[in-house]
């Protein structure tokens, strides 16, 4: 279903009733930007299948996980391709390796762990995992962590290529947790040129860096190229957008500005009914690259 058919189908609804739905004119082709959602932020204690006919119903085609998947069956894996497929959904990326990059001493561990969630990778039909730099090492400098991220990464690379999956390597701000090591967009860009392979991008976590840097259009500007996934929530509080001191309008203009294909996820905690923010937040998106 695109978007012009969900809003037909919702059209005299309570939900289309409360929702302006943005009209391409004639000539006006779909906005460029491609929108996910990140699950752990939605309909938490709901049954899968329904978190994810919540999703299409907010009008989006692509949804992330992190450990939705850990106890299924065999039988789970088909199911739930076969609903999210007739929803018409992808998942787009996904966290599962837990270990860091950061520590040396814990390399050939992350890269065991790589090598065993990339059958899971397949098996959820996801083209990306997002990595984790892990907490600081104590008593290691922070240059030798750094050179450990790149040489882990890769490493990670070679093997993530085989399979054509893609690395996200992941910021997190001091705030969230102070023992984190990269806390900086800036420093996470360095690490990917650097370890220049075509397998390894970065998630560039706007929430994350309001919170730890700020300046988040220049940093982007500068890296698109480096960009494999971007997440979306308001600083304070990680509400959807419009609700907090991110102008994300500006950033999802810039975004299609600077000719941006990867997705752009929502991780964002709704206030109010969350369809409704899904919904808010996608039109955003959609009217600002149009």
């Amino acid at each position: 279903m695109n978007r012009r058919e969900f809003a037909q189908a919702v059209a005299g609804s309570a939900l289309g009733a409360a929702l302006p739905v943005i009209q391409l004119s004639a000539g006006k082709v779909a906005p460029a930007i491609k929108l996910s959602v990140m699950l752990w932020t939605v309909y938490r204690d709901s049954p899968f299948e329904e978190r994810l006919e919540k999703v299409a119903e907010a009008g989006y085609h692509a949804a992330e996980l992190v450990r939705e998947f850990e106890k299924w069956s065999d039988g789970d894996y088909r199911r739930f391709n076969a609903r999210k497929r007739s929803l018409g959904i992808t998942f787009d990326a996904t966290a599962g390796v837990w270990k860091g990059i950061a520590d040396p001493a814990a390399r050939d561990g992350f890269l065991s762990d790589l090598k065993a969630f990339l059958r899971t990778a397949e098996k959820l039909e996801c083209p990306a995992i997002i990595v984790l730099s892990g907490d600081r090492i104590e008593n290691l400098s922070h240059q030798a962590q750094r050179d450990a991220c790149v040489e882990t990464l890769k490493r990670a690379a070679e093997i993530a290529a085989q399979q054509n999956v893609t690395l996200l390597l992941e910021n997190i701000d001091p705030e969230e947790n102070p023992r984190y090591f990269l806390t900086s967009v800036a420093e996470g860009f360095e690490i990917v040129r650097k370890v220049d392979h075509p397998r390894v991008k970065f998630l560039y976590d706007f929430y994350h860096e309001q919170i730890a840097e700020g300046n988040l259009i220049e940093k982007l500007e500068k890296n698109i190229d480096y960009v494999g996934l971007v997440h979306i929530a308001d600083v304070p509080g990680r509400h959807q957008p419009g609700t907090g001191e991110i102008n994300y309008e500006n950033i999802f203009r810039k975004l299609a500005e600077l000719k941006y294909t990867n997705y752009a996820a929502m991780e964002f905690e709704p206030v109010g009914d969350t369809v409704t923010a899904l919904w808010t937040a996608r039109q955003m998106a959609e009217h600002a690259t149009l």
